[in-house]
């Protein structure tokens, strides 16, 4: 990764962070003493997790230099024994911060992140459509995504399996037997295939669920156990030729580093936000390259909270086929610009300054400050 003093000379001094909303968007507006600001569209965890932000993430980051990234990302883990908090509850935070540190910087050097970040690789995504559902009946599910397959000519969907944490139940009695082939037979050979299990079952039960699985050519099973239940998980991978996927839940590198190397899963998953941000993901791609691993981030959204990922995937050298994105109907909004629209199965990176999005300067005194 280049050095920002090289491409950023004077020191970039923090001096806020603001938590806003503004039409169920999460926003968070960083502002440096210099009148630089950044801007960061959130997962929605930033409601409750923003006075983890204020009392253990904030006070390090300001007043410090936005060039030193990198090692302040490090550096918080320790500061007021924030490393209690480990998980998703501390790393969410340090990624809003993060995140909009980036926006700032790569604004003031007129550089996208991926070019602020390192060699941009691609411009373009291709897209898997992420449903998201389990309340729906097989029939109601492929129909659905099936008119998204036709409007966005994406070549990929993810389907919900289980119940989510159920111990082997399904969500409706005998929808999982009934999804696969009937979803296999409506969107034809051509469309890739992926579930996800949002850990339903235990090795044993997964097991067998991944023979019909396996049946009907699907790509890969994901979180197929709890997702700390590790070992079993393992035993899942141990025992399958279909790739299982996993490390949406999960913000320890070493743990990632030893998913990767003991092959706990054949496709890694980190999330921008609940591992921390773009720069600890990216070292995740590293360990993942490193061990010809592909990786696929979590990321069920669409719009401006999907441009990090967007940048992520324009720079991993072993991104997978796809990257997750949200089955949603989204519409256009006329607060921020790009408008991110599927077109022909993928969605363009943006290529504006920082993460590329920019927002109507008239929402500001219009949105809700959440602190």
């Amino acid at each position: 990764m280049r050095s920002f003093h090289s491409i950023l000379p004077d020191p970039i001094i923090l001096a806020s962070i603001e938590p806003f909303q503004y039409r169920g968007h999460r926003l968070v507006r960083a502002t440096a003493e210099n009148g630089a600001t950044g801007v960061a569209a959130v997962n929605d965890r930033l409601r409750y997790l923003w006075p983890i932000v204020d009392q253990f993430v904030l006070p390090y980051f300001v007043g410090k230099d936005a060039r030193e990234l990198p090692s302040l990302v490090d550096g918080v883990y320790a500061f007021r024994s924030a490393y209690k908090l480990a998980g998703i509850a501390l790393w969410s935070p340090v990624a809003y911060i993060e995140l909009s540190l980036l926006d700032m910087l790569g604004r003031l050097a007129n550089r996208s992140v991926g070019e602020l970040l390192g060699t941009v690789m691609r411009h373009r995504i291709p897209i898997y459509l992420s449903s998201g559902a389990r309340d729906t009946t097989p029939e109601e599910e492929v129909a659905w995504l099936g008119e998204r397959l036709t409007e966005t000519h994406a070549t990929a969907v993810k389907l919900k399996i289980g119940g989510r944490m159920s111990h082997n139940a399904d969500s409706l009695p005998g929808r999982t037997d009934r999804l696969i082939p009937l979803a296999r037979k409506s969107f034809g050979d051509d469309v890739t295939i992926y579930v996800d299990a949002n850990g339903s079952y235990d090795a044993v039960h997964a097991i067998e669920v991944a023979a019909l699985l396996a049946d009907y050519g699907v790509a890969f099973l994901e979180e197929p156990c709890p997702w700390q239940e590790y070992w079993e998980t393992k035993r899942v991978a141990d025992a399958l030729a279909l790739p299982v996927a996993g490390g949406e839940q999960d913000s320890s590198l070493p743990t990632f580093e030893w998913m990767i190397r003991d092959r706990v899963v054949d496709v890694v998953q980190p999330d921008m936000n609940y591992n921390g941000g773009l720069l600890r993901c990216l070292r995740v791609a590293e360990m993942a390259t490193e061990a010809r691993v592909p990786i696929m981030p979590h990321s069920p959204k669409a719009g401006a909270e999907a441009a990090a990922v967007l940048h992520f995937g324009s720079l991993a050298p072993n991104l997978g086929p796809h990257q997750e994105w949200s089955a949603k109907t989204v519409h256009p909004e006329s607060w921020y610009t790009p408008t991110f629209e599927i077109q022909d199965g993928a969605v363009a990176v943006p290529d504006g300054p920082g993460l590329g999005v920019d927002y109507d300067p008239d929402i500001w005194p219009n949105a809700e400050r959440l602190a």
